[in-house]
């Protein structure tokens, strides 16, 4: 993340054409060839601050409060990575803002965060599956003939051959702890993932090329909320209509009262 951080500095004081993969290495206190041992180009350099911020969200998603809906948890989600002060300071989002403008002006730079992204969707298409088969679990149980969630055992060694293990005679079966591999989620999954990833995404960049506050109606948490309040009705689960969204609707306006 050193070398990330002083390629950062760099790129914004001196700008990235200015700026030789050498300078970063000197910047960092490595020799060039280690430099390279890790990044093949100099704009591959920041993709850890890009990854870090992108990572944040979507792990925000996944530790949400198990009883929210989904557009809860992502409205969660960007509350708890997206507001000043809660996980990245007011400083460090005009560094945010520096660095997704260098990205949307480079299209070297511009590769790397679309690369970050494309990463950050896979994650969040992960966590959505797992969100949504936790929830299927909850509202009619476990499926029969497949593994129910293993309660964490107390004894000196939980994962003994006494413990509890899914079926082998059933191929499908699979522990709901289990993250689900993008590769095997639904196209359906991968949708939703990608509209709250769009979501989120267009908020950012968006709020980035003005120079308004990180905080206040014009920040990116209150965009990204705004964006996802336009996808109420928005069916998250394949094969639902968009009462999905109403549900939400409905929940908070019980809990309100």
């Amino acid at each position: 993340m050193e070398i990330a951080r002083a390629a950062a500095g760099l790129f914004v004081s001196r700008g990235l054409k200015a700026t030789r993969a050498e300078d970063i290495a000197q910047a960092a206190g490595i020799a060039p060839r280690t430099f390279y041992r890790y990044f093949a180009t100099k704009e591959e350099a920041v993709a850890p601050l890009y990854a870090a911020g992108a990572q944040r969200w979507a792990e925000a998603v996944r530790e949400a409060p198990a009883g929210l809906t989904v557009p809860e948890a992502l409205e969660h989600a960007v509350r708890h990575t997206l507001v000043p002060g809660q996980g990245v300071s007011a400083a460090s989002w005009e560094w945010v803002r520096a660095l997704i403008r260098l990205a949307m002006a480079s299209p070297a730079l511009g590769k790397v965060w679309a690369e970050v992204c494309h990463t950050s969707e896979a994650t969040l298409t992960e966590v959505l599956a797992e969100r949504a088969r936790a929830a299927a679990t909850a509202a009619n149980g476990p499926t029969p003939g497949r593994a129910t969630a293993v309660p964490e055992a107390s004894g000196p060694d939980a994962s003994g051959p006494d413990a509890p293990s899914p079926d082998a005679s059933d191929p499908d079966a699979q522990d709901p702890a289990t993250p689900v591999p993008a590769a095997a989620a639904s196209p359906y999954e991968r949708f939703t993932a990608a509209v709250a990833g769009a979501a989120v995404r267009v908020a950012v960049e968006s709020w980035a090329v003005t120079d308004t506050s990180p905080t206040g109606p014009q920040g990116p948490a209150e965009v990204a909320l705004g964006n996802l309040r336009a996808l109420r009705g928005f069916s998250w689960t394949s094969g639902q209509t968009g009462q999905t969204g109403q549900t939400g609707q409905a929940g908070r306006a019980g809990r309100a009262g």
